[in-house]
């Protein structure tokens, strides 16, 4: 059992981080390394046990892993197709095709590489392996955490409901995805007001160059239309992104109380983001998720992906370093 200590070491402490903050990336990081040497003590144990099934357990394992990556990468070809189709030819619309084209472009470098075994092939290979491998290890950490993120209960009091705006259709219009929030909003909204509360409800987003009124007026508008009391919302109309949204958004709630207690809503691809940024501005409250398309969800939690990456990037740019640098060493062993 004492080949399991690490992961339940790893497990304990990310416990008792989420009991401390749920908001952080690093639980997401602790969470995945405990699995990961959970993982790894159960195949050490397979392996020392020299049981005469390992080398078909290994095989199936094996067989199991490169039918997974065939599996996903037709998943990313397709959603990346439906994406272009439905939402139009974006960049933003990209990312799964280029997720599919990137785990193709690594399988065979390192086909290839095995196959030539040319010191510079090798290398190039380490290095691409070696990135492929710690972006996807912390993409699934960021997945799985997310989800876990999402599953948590709405706190019993806050003070107030934060939604968050989005761009508007034709410049006035409320889009479904951001009608998805306003409905969530509610529903919370209800929820803490059948508990006691009077919760204020606040619209956040501000005027685009494309848009005829800012984002939270036409927000307000559509709740009011829906039924929702009109003197229930506070409208945010200065913000132009998700972090002056919770900044405004926080001035106001500090100004009617200054001990506030709040919920924030996005979507439920974008809510674990939203909260990393909410604790980096200091928001007491927590963050929750309407629901999204399903087609629309790849591609979005890849966009929150690479976003977090470039808030990180100062870790992200050392360990892509080290890992080139790795590399190199392969090539210069060659």
């Amino acid at each position: 059992m004492l080949a399991y200590a690490p992961a339940a070491l790893l497990f304990l402490v990310f416990c008792v981080s989420v009991l401390l903050e749920r908001r952080k990336f690093s639980n997401a990081v602790v969470l995945g390394l405990a699995v990961l040497c959970a993982l790894g003590a159960l195949l050490y144990r397979l392996v020392s046990s020299k049981s005469p099934s390992v080398p078909y357990v290994v095989g199936a394992l094996v067989a199991l892993g490169a039918v997974a990556l065939l599996v996903l990468v037709c998943f990313l070809f397709l959603n990346g197709v439906r994406m272009l189709r439905k939402e139009g030819r974006s960049p933003a619309h990209l990312l799964s095709l280029l997720a599919a084209f990137a785990v193709l472009g690594v399988v065979a470098l390192l086909v290839v590489a095995a196959v030539l075994r040319t010191p510079v092939l090798i290398g190039v290979a380490w290095a691409a392996g070696g990135l492929a491998l710690y972006f996807s290890f912390l993409f699934l950490c960021f997945v799985c955490y997310a989800f876990l993120y999402g599953r948590l209960q709405v706190r019993r009091k806050a003070d107030f409901v934060v939604v968050l705006g989005s761009g508007l259709i034709g410049g006035t219009t409320v889009p479904p995805l951001l009608a998805s929030r306003l409905k969530r909003g509610r529903e919370v909204h209800e929820r803490l007001s059948r508990r006691g509360g009077s919760p204020v409800l606040i619209t956040s987003g501000g005027q685009g160059p494309d848009e005829k009124l800012p984002e939270s007026h036409a927000m307000a508008d559509h709740l009011v239309a829906e039924g929702f009391p009109a003197e229930l919302i506070e409208r945010e109309d200065r913000s132009r992104n998700t972090e002056e949204n919770l900044r405004f958004s926080k001035e106001i709630m500090e100004a009617a109380k200054p001990g506030y207690r709040c919920v924030v809503v996005t979507n439920n691809y974008h809510a674990f983001r939203a909260a990393l940024i909410a604790r980096r501005v200091r928001i007491r409250g927590q963050v929750v998720g309407s629901p999204t398309a399903a087609y629309f969800w790849p591609n979005a939690m890849l966009r929150e992906f690479a976003a977090i990456l470039v808030d990180y990037r100062q870790s992200n740019a050392a360990m892509c370093v080290i890992i080139v640098l790795g590399g190199v060493a392969a090539w210069w062993a060659s």
